[in-house]
Formats: structure tokens, C-alpha cells, sequence
């Protein structure tokens, strides 16, 4: 992973609504909190702005990231991300300390590869449908994935791609495909628009009975 990630954190003492209305209204920070690894939770406050300008980078969810408070460093990962209901405002967030060996679940996205070069979607009028934009990976720090790619060349008109036909980087798994092949979610779909099939059998009708005149 390329990309660095830093977040400018305050250490947050003020709990409860009034408190985290007045964080938000004052001083135009959110209430967030740091857990995990065996540690105490850590309430903090950060920018609101400044976290709002990193989740306009796709990579922000499934990187690796700082948060510095009073000089002090934290490696984590956002696991949650709570917005206002009506008002293009952020509320709060949940970031979950890493540890470089043990297992990390974190959501990756799904980016489809020759896309416009694939056959059943240049030359034969196939669509590519996305199922699913992303799929939750299990790995260590070191293994986490920006992304996974889906190499759309060689998929078929009307075939569908499932989470267990993705290349995973190595040592990365996807836990749902341990509960069994009801989990095994399809991500990806190549076939005709519906209004173009209905044209298509239209097509076909008319020149059959076209051959039977004769």
C-alpha cells in the first residue's frame, strides 16, 4: 500500500449529546473513540473537515492509518462511521487499533479490470453488472489489499462471478466462504439488457415466421 494516512486526534474528556453537540458546533471537530488490542478505549476528537476531505479517497477504508493525539502515534483501521440523518454531516467514528500479528477484517473494494476489452461486453452488446462493490477480507496488517481486481476478459455473456472465483493476494482469505456455499455471494454479471433481449426474441420470432410464409 502506497499511500500514508495521517489523522490530527485531541484526547476528548467531555462525554454525553450535550458535549458531543457542542464538539460539533464549536469547535467543528467529531466525537470519536480508538479500541481494540487488549487496550483501554481511548475517546478522542478529530476535525471534521479533515476526515471528511480523506473519505473522498476510495483507498481511506481499506488502508492502514495513523492517528496522531498529543504526539503519539496509533496504527488503525475505521470500522465504523456514523453520518446525519438529512445533513451532509459527519457524527462520529469507531477506529480499531491494529496489531501487526493479528488477523484484520476490513471491507476491500471491488474494481472491475478490461472492462471495455472484454468480448461478451465490446463485441457481443453484454453489460457488466456490479453485485457487489466490495467484499470483506481477513489478513494480517502487512497483507491488507487497496483493492481487488476482477479481470472481466475471459467472463462469458451470462455468466456470474462469485466471491469464491476472486484471485485473493496472498494471505488474504474471505471469511464468509468458511460458512458453506450459501455464502458464496455472487459479486459480478454479464448479460444483455433486458430490453435489448426482449428485441433480440422479438428478432427471432418474426424471422421464423417469416420462414414458414415461405
Amino acid at each position: 500500500m502506497s499511500q500514508d494516512f495521517v489523522i490530527e486526534a485531541f484526547p476528548r474528556d467531555d462525554k454525553g449529546r450535550g458535549a458531543s453537540r457542542r464538539l460539533r458546533r464549536e469547535e467543528r471537530k467529531i466525537p470519536a473513540i480508538i479500541y481494540g488490542a487488549g487496550k483501554e478505549a481511548t475517546p478522542i476528537s478529530i476535525w471534521h473537515n479533515e476526515l471528511k476531505k480523506a473519505l473522498e479517497n476510495e483507498a481511506f477504508f481499506s488502508h492502514i492509518l495513523t492517528i496522531e493525539v498529543n504526539g503519539k502515534k496509533e496504527s488503525v483501521i475505521m470500522k465504523d462511521l456514523q453520518r446525519h440523518p438529512y445533513k451532509l454531516l459527519l457524527t462520529h467514528a469507531d477506529f480499531q487499533r491494529v496489531e501487526k500479528d493479528q488477523e484484520i477484517f476490513v471491507h476491500v473494494p471491488l474494481h472491475l479490470l478490461n472492462e471495455d476489452s472484454a468480448p461478451a461486453i465490446k463485441t457481443m452488446g453484454g453489460v457488466a453488472f456490479r453485485l457487489k462493490t466490495e467484499v470483506e477480507v481477513a489478513c494480517l496488517p502487512q497483507n491488507l489489499p487497496e483493492f481487488i481486481e476482477i479481470d472481466m476478459i475471459d467472463v462469458e455473456m451470462d455468466q456470474i462471478v462469485h466471491m469464491s472465483d476472486l484471485k485473493l493476494p496472498k494471505g488474504v482469505r474471505i471469511p464468509a466462504l468458511q460458512h458453506g456455499a450459501e455464502h458464496d455471494q455472487a459479486v459480478v454479471s454479464v448479460s444483455k439488457p433486458k430490453g435489448i433481449k426482449a428485441d433480440d426474441a422479438e428478432d427471432e420470432a418474426e424471422g421464423e415466421e417469416g420462414e414458414s410464409k415461405e
